[in-house]
């Protein structure tokens, strides 16, 4: 690689003068809205969720239907290590984060070959061959009855988990910082470019001499390790593991918000993820029966109209430009 290809990569790493302003605002959201605390915790869950779809979906071009079984392995693996060995929640995110590694490293070689409309069904299968083995394997994961009795200790053994939510939101949205950093190093980095020339064009990155297959299991594990790290994140602020972990909704869900948000940029995740909760919890508060018809509806229209035009209204009929 040249200098100056070097030097837009470097670049590129840097927070740009916004992006410090963003994370702010979003850590003091707790304190300035503390009765919304628990949403603020759900919506960095599903942020962190939709970042890890984003990195195979976004960056390699793989569509998988099945990515809640790697959130309900870090789920399962986090709720039974604090369980049944021990309840500090930082070694139980890293027990979770391995277990979902481990998966998506088997499950990886489900995607090497194919065509795309394969490796949507062979993804689909793995999501529900683990959603049967949660429920079959009833002694260990509670079955359809789930996982209950997690009691989780103090973050870095000072702050207690309270009833307002506030120390899980701060939790949960120091994991994703810290991911999401992590997350654009990878795809800034010259990895991130090959990635990128496999999604574009796989013969032609196999052609110049790309390890495709090893440079797809790669990132398909990263992308797991994450959503682990999501699925415990749940478990851990919930004190709660059920079959819901590894439901076809949450697959779908994750899906749907990298529509709203985008995908190929990181912060479509995150901005997916605020956009879909905020209208889910507010929507369902007017039509609690038919939420999902307007949820529906919305994403219709953001289809047809596109994102930039639906944003831009003024656009529609030819008005002034940006």
């Amino acid at each position: 690689m040249d200098a100056s290809s070097t030097n837009v990569l470097l670049r590129s790493r840097r927070m740009r003068p916004w992006e410090p302003v963003l994370w702010l605002l979003a850590f003091a959201a707790p304190l300035a809205l503390p009765g919304h605390a628990l949403i603020i915790n759900e919506i960095a869950i599903v942020a962190l969720f939709a970042l890890s779809l984003d990195l195979i979906l976004g960056y390699t071009g793989i569509v998988s239907l099945g990515h809640a079984a790697f959130f309900g392995m870090g789920g399962y693996a986090a709720a039974l290590f604090a369980k049944h060995v021990m309840p500090d929640p930082l070694v139980g995110l890293a027990v979770g984060i391995a277990a979902a590694t481990l998966l998506g490293a088997v499950a990886s070689f489900t995607v090497m070959r194919g065509t795309d409309l394969t490796r949507l069904m062979v993804t689909l299968g793995v999501g529900l061959i683990m959603l049967e083995l949660a429920n079959k394997l009833d002694w260990l994961t509670g079955g359809a009855d789930g996982l209950q009795g997690v009691v989780m200790g103090p973050v870095l053994g000072k702050f207690e988990f309270d009833l307002f939510g506030r120390t899980a939101a701060w939790y949960s949205m120091s994991v994703l910082l810290v991911l999401f950093l992590l997350a654009r190093r990878v795809v800034q980095s010259p990895f991130g470019a090959t990635l990128k020339a496999i999604r574009d064009n796989r013969l032609r990155a196999m052609a110049i001499g790309i390890p495709v297959t090893a440079k797809l299991a790669q990132v398909y594990t990263l992308a797991a390790a994450l959503a682990g790290a999501a699925g415990a994140l749940l478990t851990q602020t919930t004190g709660f593991a059920s079959l819901d972990l590894f439901e076809f909704h949450r697959s779908a869900d994750v899906m749907l918000i990298l529509v709203i948000g985008g995908v190929g940029w990181l912060y479509g995740g995150v901005v997916g993820a605020i956009g879909f909760k905020l209208l889910q919890d507010l929507i369902s508060a007017v039509t609690p029966q038919y939420w999902t018809f307007w949820i529906g509806l919305f994403l219709v229209v953001l289809v047809l109209v596109g994102r930039e035009r639906l944003i831009r209204p003024w656009a529609w009929f030819g008005g002034r430009k940006a």
